[in-house]
């Protein structure tokens, strides 16, 4: 963990606020020969890199009705009731987010309006292994549902009996995902961008993953295929006062600094007696963690930021634009309403990012590395178009027609103006 003290807005901001990076170069090259396997070889390419990488050989990659059965069967009844608590939240939220279609005349006679419309294939990508995030099927799940996909499509990587982890399937079949594939890393998203002969190609590409799917989204995008957003490694930004509690937000910097090695987690204060207790805190509840080692390491990129007074606090986060701000002051939400740059915010001492990850219904699918400047978290919108839609009346059209034929004539373009011209010089009865 580094300290900082009272730094300057400039060049001191931008060096303390640094995400953890490594060289992709290398890595960018690889994911992009995966990705060009599996568009010229598909399911051959995909059974060579499951050999390869996930050390299993599979005939056939998707889940079975049979399967499904018996992963549920698997799953502990008090899991199942969480997941159920939580699906209930998330879908409460969501659907509070279908719009309500306004018709708006702006001219008598021209009325316009927008609807929504349901990105028809959406493919999702959830990652397997030590961390399972059967979470994150629901967090991409509910809300495709909601806004009528035809077809979700979920991929994972087998572990080395073939199989995906039984709580994700619990849940992406209680989420109504229509296909679910074993198939991992970026050879997971090749498949959905391009399809295989067992796999369909997607129109939208969602979820986390390492360094390779990253890469693998990002570059997929730059071919035609949309993803959700950009990503990188997690992080949060805590902000607390001298009357904060110091074991809440240890608790907090260490739930995300979990995640993985390149996390990072923020402590921004004005009052260095607090900052003193949450160094010994963070110190205390690390060595009680399982995950020990990878929390540790992470760590390193820790940054605890003593600042003048809370105002400076916020103005630092907007900067920083964190995944995740928590607001652990005497006048938090006061203190909300000078958010301008972050994914999700958690206000008050009893409102952890954890209840966001999991089950108070908003989305944890969130941009990082200060992309919350100008992208926002997954929500109903990530899964439709939305389609604007005019209908004019011949009355509409002679109110606003001449309008439209000076606007088209000064820009030279005359076709444009005779689409309009002929209409009103028509003789007809036509509506």
């Amino acid at each position: 963990m580094q300290t900082v003290k009272y730094p300057q807005k400039g060049q001191e901001y931008i060096e303390i606020t640094k995400r953890a990076t490594s060289n992709t170069s290398e890595i960018t090259e690889r994911v992009k020969t995966i990705l060009q396997d599996v568009q010229q070889n598909g399911d051959a390419a995909l059974k060579s890199f499951s050999e390869k990488f996930d050390k299993v050989q599979l005939e056939t990659f998707q889940v079975s009705n049979n399967e499904i059965k018996e992963a549920i069967a698997l799953v502990p009844e008090e899991l199942k009731k969480a997941i159920q608590t939580a699906y209930q939240n998330i879908e409460k939220f969501h659907q509070q987010q279908v719009p309500t279609i306004n018709v708006i005349e702006t001219t008598i006679g021209v009325k316009c309006w927008r609807q929504n419309s349901a990105i028809s294939n959406v493919g999702i990508y959830i990652p397997g292994g030590t961390a399972p995030l059967f979470s994150t099927v629901l967090m991409l799940a509910i809300p495709a549902k909601i806004a009528g996909c035809q077809n979700i499509v979920l991929c994972s990587p087998p572990n080395l009996e073939g199989k995906i982890h039984e709580a994700i399937l619990y849940t992406a079949n209680l989420c109504g995902v229509t296909q679910i594939y074993k198939v991992g890393g970026a050879q997971a998203v090749a498949s959905l961008a391009y399809g295989t002969e067992s796999i369909p190609k997607v129109d939208k590409i969602f979820g986390p993953g390492n360094q390779y799917v990253t890469i693998a989204k990002q570059l997929v995008n730059v071919a035609g295929t949309a993803i959700d957003m950009p990503a990188g490694p997690s992080e949060v930004l805590v902000i607390g006062d001298k009357n904060a509690n110091a074991d809440f937000i240890a608790a907090d910097l260490l739930a995300q600094s979990e995640h993985g090695t390149d996390s990072q987690s923020i402590f921004v204060t004005d009052s260095e007696d607090k900052l003193k207790e949450v160094e010994i805190a963070i110190l205390q509840q690390l060595e009680l963690l399982p995950r020990k080692e990878i929390t540790k390491k992470a760590l390193e990129n820790a940054r605890l930021v003593l600042l003048n007074n809370l105002d400076e606090c916020m103005d630092f986060s907007n900067f920083y634009a964190p995944e995740h701000l928590i607001i652990q002051t005497d006048n938090a939400d006061e203190l909300a309403q000078k958010v301008i740059n972050a994914g999700s915010v958690f206000i008050g001492a009893y409102s952890p990012e954890s209840a966001g990850d999991y089950a108070s219904g908003t989305n944890h699918t969130l941009p990082t590395h200060g992309f919350a400047t100008a992208y926002s978290g997954v929500s109903l919108d990530s899964f439709v178009k939305k389609i604007t839609f005019q209908k004019l009346s011949k009355e509409g059209l002679k109110n606003i027609g001449e309008t439209v034929e000076i606007m088209a004539s000064y820009e030279a373009l005359d076709a444009h103006k005779n689409s309009v011209t002929i209409r009103l010089n028509a003789k007809t009865n036509q509506d």
